[in-house]
């Protein structure tokens, strides 16, 4: 019985008969190509062949995954994202060095020979023969590049690339074919070039350019002798020979190939002795890529320009092809993200709310005008670890945000005035506002069908608040009790059509439910979404979509089309000024004091939830627009008896915490820039009855201060529609006009 050598080696009788077996296997192989005896001749001295189908255009010019570079507005770099490190570089930019040893050590005829080398070939097949596995590959450069492209195209799915790696006649033979072409079409130099930027040589790093980077933080065209050695050593292992973890081997390695280049002539054998006793110097870059990497905490804004690309049609039909579009990167994505904007909200983020608190924060900066976003960022930062999230508590859960959004309490109620203002309801429209009122017994709804009342009641913050109150006054102080018998009055039907108009929508993008309880801000809403609504008044009622990317261009220059933000009349200019002249009464006078600005125009609202779970500020300026939230991110946290960025807090509310975090960003974010005032709009007081309180006019009286405003049809348009109301002759038409594509003279 034949006895197998230790080790598991083969007889000699296996290893004829395999020797027998590999061979035949190379004749069907050379017969699978189909070629002619001379053909083949023809294609051992460089030959090409003709009759072959058209080549793949993937083989001339690969779509090589390289890294994409991120840039804010003002083009500085944010972060670089990818799914492969490559840059990709011409032939001219590597070290000649480095071509000479990868030829070397991988096909030392590869100027000789044609896409096949059948010396190669034959001597492969005896050595393993002799050796009884496979000790030598026969694959010339060309095959490998081949070969290269079809797992590079198989991308990160194993399946894919177990089929682009697999070793079958078929495979083979087509690998082949291609290998012909590719030599005919493209030549030497370009196979050479296209494979060392295709070639991955470990530690991340794909293509010499970013594997120059990797170990030696230098670029391709620099590399020395001895570096371009050990390169070129890693490609048949890179896990072997990497020496970044074992050096010892990688100094092994590359000694073979220094050998091989003296060998071959490209090197003396002194140049080769004295490049062996030089030890290895690595300076190693560590890899930077994701979103994680991003500069002064824009990590979130980097991860939502990602969500919009693989998201909005524009770049694709569907996800698939948009995420094949991004994997292979190569792309400049200049955003609308203002560096100073940023780093202002980060600063003020870090000075307020730390990111070991119980609670977090995040702020969002918009311009009015234009729906540009200027600033993201949160106190917990973008990673895996301890007190870090990869949720961006700024977005709604489809770009990757909280499941729901926040509650946003009282800062709905301009919405829910605007509605009114629009139906016809004065500025001193007044509502007897008790401490505590059950909710209205039933409310008309767009369906139809009106919301009826199962018991539930309101109250106010304070036992104090009781009315009656005008507008203005219920929104600096924030009375609850007014908001419900307004929305009683007007219906729920007018506040949807508004906040529809105005892109609000709940966090999981479901529209906002026609119950009275969401003019408390029940309903969990995003920072982004509070943010671009409150710009919509900034803009004197024109709503304009959120907006991230400014430019897209590819690898080769191209430039790709992108999103454009889409502006839309969603109120009218006075009802747009009157809701400024509102809010800005609540900075001067009401709830959001400590919020407000004190060298600019400035205008915004408090907002707090039930239990203090959820505390916010949305204030804006003519040219800049911000909202902040402050809670738990799971909604587990009351804010009684609380510290926060170090300081005690008996209880949080919307001016206490969020309106200081929104006032240092948005000085931070607006200093040195211009500072237009809004279109004033004088709103009198509210007529006082016998007890100096405003009058209480009953639901529908038409008088001064009541319920429909003097319209004979309860609608602007009367012959006094807001009686009492003042507006400079000066204003009439627009007067200080914004939001002409601009974002009010942001500069």
């Amino acid at each position: 019985m034949p006895k197998k050598r230790s080790g598991g080696g083969l007889t000699r009788t296996q290893q004829a008969a395999k020797f027998v077996g590999v061979s035949v296997l190379a004749g069907a192989v050379m017969a699978g190509i189909a070629l002619p005896a001379a053909g083949a001749l023809g294609l051992a001295a460089k030959g090409t062949v003709q009759g072959f189908d058209e080549i793949p255009a993937n083989l001339k010019r690969p779509p090589l995954s390289q890294r994409t570079t991120i840039l804010d507005s003002q083009g500085g770099q944010i972060a670089t994202v990818y799914s492969r490190d490559r840059t990709v570089v011409d032939l001219k930019d590597i070290s000649p060095y480095m071509q000479k040893a990868i030829v070397a050590i991988e096909d030392s005829r590869f100027y000789e020979h044609g896409a096949i080398d059948l010396k190669g070939v034959l001597r492969a097949l005896n050595r393993n023969a002799q050796s009884g596995g496979v000790t030598q590959g026969a694959s010339t450069l060309t095959q490998q590049y081949v070969k290269n492209v079809f797992v590079e195209e198989a991308g990160d799915d194993p399946d894919k690339v177990a089929e682009a790696t697999q070793q079958t006649l078929g495979r083979k033979i087509q690998e082949l074919k291609y290998a012909i072409q590719v030599e005919e079409e493209l030549g030497k130099k370009k196979i050479l070039e296209n494979y060392l930027n295709i070639t991955f040589f470990g530690q991340q790093a794909y293509g010499i350019e970013a594997a120059s980077q990797r170990y030696f933080s230098k670029p391709a065209k620099d590399l020395t002798l001895e570096e371009s050695a050990m390169l070129a050593g890693i490609v048949q292992s890179p896990s072997r020979y990497d020496p970044v973890n074992d050096v010892q081997e990688a100094t092994k390695r590359r000694n073979v190939v220094l050998s091989r280049m003296a060998a071959v002539g490209d090197i003396s054998q002194a140049e080769a002795e004295r490049a062996k006793a030089t030890p290895i110097k690595l300076q190693v870059s560590k890899p930077k890529n994701g979103c994680i990497t991003a500069v002064d905490g824009a990590g979130f804004f980097c991860d939502y320009v990602r969500e919009v690309f693989l998201s909005d049609p524009v770049f694709g039909e569907d996800r698939e092809e948009r995420s094949k579009i991004w994997n292979r990167g190569g792309l400049t994505i200049k955003t609308t993200l203002d560096p100073q904007a940023q780093k202002a909200a980060q600063e003020s983020i870090k000075n307020h709310v730390y990111q070991t608190d119980k609670v977090a924060t995040a702020v969002t900066m918009v311009q009015p005008g234009t729906g540009k976003i200027l600033a993201m960022g949160q106190s917990r930062p973008y990673g895996f670890g301890k007190n870090e999230t990869q949720i961006n508590y700024s977005v709604n859960k489809r770009m990757g945000g909280s499941n729901f959004g926040f509650p946003v309490g009282s800062t709905f109620k301009p919405f829910v005035a605007a509605a009114a203002l629009e139906q016809g309801k004065p500025p001193t429209q007044v509502y007897s506002s008790p401490y505590q009122m059950p909710y209205p017994s039933s409310v008309s709804t767009c369906s139809g069908k009106p919301w009826v009342n199962q018991g539930d009641k309101v109250e106010n913050e304070n036992e104090s608040e009781v009315g009656p109150y005008a507008l203005k006054d219920a929104m600096a102080q924030s009375v609850n009790t007014y908001f419900v018998q307004m929305i009683g009055e007007i219906g729920m039907c007018p506040v949807v059509e508004m906040t529809n108009k105005l892109g609000v929508v709940q966090g999981n993008d479901a529209k906002m439910p026609e119950v009275p309880a969401i003019s408390l801000g029940s309903k969990g809403i995003s920072p982004l979404n509070m943010a671009n609504a409150y710009a919509t008044f900034a803009n004197r009622g024109t709503y304009c979509t959120p907006t991230a990317i400014e430019s897209i261009k590819t690898a080769d220059g191209k430039s790709l089309e992108v999103p454009k933000t889409s502006c839309t009349k969603a109120m009218s200019e006075r009802t747009a000024d009157t809701i400024n002249s509102l809010l800005r009464d609540v900075i001067d006078s009401g709830t959001g004091e400590k919020a407000g600005l004190t060298s600019r125009d400035n205008a915004g609202k408090t907002g707090t939830t039930d239990a203090r779970k959820n505390a916010w500020f949305v204030g804006y300026t003519p040219n800049l627009s911000g909202a902040v939230w402050v809670g738990s991110p799971s909604q587990d946290v009351e804010m009684f008896s609380i510290r926060i960025g170090g300081q005690y807090h008996d209880k949080v509310f919307g001016g206490e915490v969020p309106g200081p975090i929104w006032r240092d960003a948005m000085t931070g974010a607006l200093e040195g820039r211009e500072a237009p005032d809004f279109v004033g709009v004088h709103i009198p007081e509210a007529p006082k009855d016998g007890k100096g309180k405003p009058g209480d006019n009953k639901p529908g009286d038409n008088k001064p201060g009541g319920g429909n405003g003097g319209g004979d049809n309860g609608k602007p348009g009367g012959d006094d529609p807001w009686g009492g109301i003042t507006i400079p002759p000066d204003l009439i038409g627009g007067g200080n006009q914004r939001g002409n594509g601009n974002g009010g003279g942001w500069r």
